[in-house]
């Protein structure tokens, strides 16, 4: 849901044992600049056959360009986001999760905010014996500083062929309400995963 606006590569891993898993994110622009690293800490508080509570800790870098007269410079905000997460599974392949994190921007101006949301999510979805549909609802609320707060909504439907390791998905961004400005348009991204 959260757009850089041109094409990027991502990188995503999990390492768990027990209850406690390390979930590192890397995400470059196709010029090869950085964009955005996580470093997801989590615990799971409650672990139930339907139920799951978790917390985490995510000691981020957001990296951003500014133009001058001959050059670009690269600048990088550090974020400390603290989650709170519950999911409840209705069957092995539908489950509907709540999400709530504070991010706490530690450089000076960097914003400051609440996010909450709403994860519905659907696999195994077959179309004959070989094709698979993935598909997830997010709702989600902002109250960042600086006036950027607002209600979204973001559909993704993915799709794989198989047992192959690779699938295509479409995933929407639409705000709702917001007092961001200039009005938040619709965004849409358009990938391919590979998952190993």
């Amino acid at each position: 849901a959260f757009s850089l606006d041109n094409p990027a590569i991502v990188a995503s891993i999990t390492l768990a044992k027990n209850r406690f898993s390390y979930e590192p994110i890397i995400a470059y622009g196709f010029d090869l600049k950085p964009w955005i690293i996580d470093n997801w800490i989590r615990y799971k508080l409650i672990v139930k056959p339907v139920f799951e509570l978790r917390t985490g800790f995510n000691p981020s870098s957001y990296f951003s360009q500014y133009a001058l007269s001959d050059e670009y410079v690269l600048y990088c905000q550090r974020f400390f986001v603290f989650e709170l997460a519950g999911m409840y599974r209705f069957s092995p392949s539908n489950s509907l999760s709540l999400l709530c994190w504070n991010d706490r921007g530690q450089e000076t101006g960097s914003m400051k905010g609440l996010y909450f949301g709403l994860f519905w999510d659907k696999s195994g979805i077959y179309i004959g014996k070989k094709i698979q549909l993935d598909m997830n609802i997010h709702l989600y609320y902002i109250n960042y500083t600086g006036n950027n707060d607002g209600l979204f909504i973001s559909p993704k439907i993915s799709s794989c062929v198989g047992r192959l390791p690779f699938s295509l998905f479409l995933q929407l961004n639409q705000a709702i309400q917001s007092n961001i400005t200039p009005f938040p348009k619709l965004k849409s991204n358009i990938g391919i995963s590979y998952n190993f």
